[in-house]
């Protein structure tokens, strides 16, 4: 069985959808594929922020913006890492962005735009993300995917998995084989777009790719499906080196090796933090108080296997109450001590050595740890890390341990690609045919070494419909009589 197509877009996600539909809108006759039941990927996870610089929204609202301030916000917080071509565009382009979403009835949560602190700062208030967070986006996507299905003839195919790409003689790409119904389908099409995401999923190649274990919070699908498909036609990687660990979720209590990032913990400078980090030798390592998520982030990346314990006694507990100052978001103290030596990773105990034992931490260090740093509380003065804020010793028991590791949301390797997100083989030259949007090019590419407020899902959005219209304009000519 053979289709013919003008574009085929594996992947029905942030940046799947919107390729598809502008492409559609644009004149291709279009297919979308997407290996699971449902249609939105990561968006049934993602936070689902936004930013950019000048957007009707920040109008409205009284914030003086630009995209250039945009870029020079995005430059500082990656130290100039990212890619700046691919980044001037979505600088250029986000308020675009943004305005279609809103002209699409996008539900934008009331207090945004707003400056978030989860990771390193933009200096204007620019982010906006919905009231149902990655959902809200979909809401919006799903419609007008529903609408270029019906009036424009786009065709999805969902539970089907792209197994190989078609290539000619020359090393074009011509097409891709297509797993559906039990059977086989080869499709033809002058252009094929990779939109499948990350590996964030996928243990073995996260630990081919970044060298460390995985504890993942990030979609089941992302199993660096697109990566391997690019690179068996040649594709090589960019991004080497910028992956930067996060503070994780508690772990999942049915699933080793995950986390949930729904009930994390507020380890940045969202709350002031009355518990330490230790290592599993029992030592501190960071400032715990450091106002700099970077900062932190970094020294994660140090520890031994890249795992810690937040350490604290009841006194500290029962401080953790209220919204702002909560440890576990969305949980109240009485709600965190019913989970402690019930869930994994959450111990109390009576004595320091029982809890070091409980949790796996080297209990002399553990000792040592916490005696040093009541010292610090008593003098004022933390010699170590130069903590500055010192409320209580941890003294008062039970004394609780909650396993922490980095852990991985989105990923930050992905395939090389041009300005015109062509994908580019181990030369650097443009593989006809072959290109790619979204998290496949890796969060290095729009992020750099580190985390910048929005710059995953725009670029996604962004660079999808953009790639879509241009794949769509260049095919039209073709189908007009």
């Amino acid at each position: 069985m053979n289709e013919t197509f003008d574009v085929v877009v594996v992947g029905a996600g942030t940046a799947g959808i919107p390729c598809a539909v502008h492409a559609a809108d644009a004149g291709a006759r279009v297919l979308l594929v997407e290996k699971d039941t449902r249609i939105g990927g990561t968006l049934h996870l993602s936070g689902g922020h936004m930013a950019a610089g000048g957007y009707r929204r920040q109008r409205e609202r009284g914030i003086e913006d630009s995209p250039e301030a945009h870029l020079a916000d995005i430059r500082r917080i990656s130290s100039g890492t990212a890619r700046d071509d691919l980044v001037q565009i979505v600088a250029r382009e986000a308020p675009a962005t943004l305005d279609w979403l809103d002209d699409h009835g996008f539900a934008f949560a009331p207090e945004t735009p707003r400056i978030i602190y989860g990771h390193e700062p933009y200096e204007t208030p620019r982010t906006s993300y919905g009231t149902d967070e990655g959902v809200s986006v979909l809401d919006v996507l799903r419609p007008e995917l529903e609408r270029a299905c019906a009036e424009q003839g786009l065709v999805l195919w969902t539970n089907a998995a792209v197994t190989e790409i078609l290539t000619d003689e020359s090393g074009a790409v011509v097409g891709v084989d297509v797993y559906r119904e039990g059977r086989d389908v080869a499709v033809s099409a002058a252009a094929v777009v990779l939109a499948t995401g990350g590996y964030g999923a996928d243990p073995d190649l996260f630990a081919e790719l970044e060298g460390a274990p995985l504890v993942s919070a990030a979609a089941r699908t992302a199993t660096g499906d697109g990566l391997h498909l690019g690179m068996s036609v040649g594709a090589r990687l960019q991004g080497q080196g910028t992956s930067l660990p996060t503070f994780g979720g508690l772990p999942d209590p049915r699933t080793p090796g995950r986390a949930n990032w729904s009930d994390r913990q507020r380890l940045t400078s969202e709350r002031p933090p009355w518990e330490i980090y230790v290592d599993r030798h029992g030592r501190r390592w960071v400032a715990e108080d450091e106002g700099s998520i970077d900062l932190k982030e970094r020294a994660l990346a140090e520890v031994t296997d890249q795992t810690f314990w937040t350490v604290f006694d009841d006194v500290a507990l029962s401080a953790a109450s209220g919204t702002t100052q909560q440890m576990v978001v969305g949980k109240e103290p009485d709600e965190v001590r019913a989970m402690m030596n019930t869930r994994p990773g959450l111990h109390a105990a009576d004595t320091l050595d029982d809890l070091a034992d409980l949790a796996g931490i080297d209990a002399a260090g553990l000792r040592e740890t916490v005696g040093t740093y009541n010292e610090a509380v008593a003098s004022g003065h933390d010699p170590a890390h130069g903590r500055t804020f010192l409320p209580a010793p941890i003294a008062a028991p039970p004394f609780y341990a909650v396993r922490n590791h980095a852990i991985t949301l989105v990923t930050f390797q992905g395939l090389d690609v041009d300005t015109s997100l062509a994908v580019r083989d181990e030369s650097g030259n443009p593989i006809p045919g072959l290109y790619a949007v979204g998290e496949v090019i890796g969060a290095g590419a729009t992020c750099g070494n580190s985390f910048c407020s929005g710059m995953l899902v725009t670029p996604a959005l962004t660079f999808g419909r953009l790639l879509g219209t241009d794949l769509g304009r260049a095919v039209t000519p073709r189908r007009e009589p």
